[in-house]
């Protein structure tokens, strides 16, 4: 993927990372946060893909690749809210 595919790849991503772990009372990341949580989240998903299968994960636009973006940006939410002691009401 190019750069602007994996900004875009990101942003998607990130949004809806953002509204699985945030739910109804998310606080909004705005665009460069979601296109950051997409990308770091992607390279996280793809890096516990390769460990749990044992294949390394190549990122295109299909469904299985944004499903493992998205779950590696949910991951990288739940720590981060985990640390920073953000709670949801």
């Amino acid at each position: 993927m190019g750069l602007l595919s994996w900004i875009l790849f990101g942003a998607l991503a990130g949004w809806a990372a953002n509204v699985v772990v945030g739910g109804r009372y998310r606080r909004p990341l705005g665009c460069l946060g979601s296109i950051l949580v997409g990308v770091v989240g992607a390279v996280l998903g793809g890096l516990i893909y390769t460990l749990v299968t044992g294949r390394e994960k190549t990122f295109d636009w299909d469904l299985s690749s944004f499903g493992v973006a998205v779950l590696g940006a949910v991951v990288l939410l739940a720590f981060v809210r985990l640390l920073t002691g953000q709670r949801t009401r």
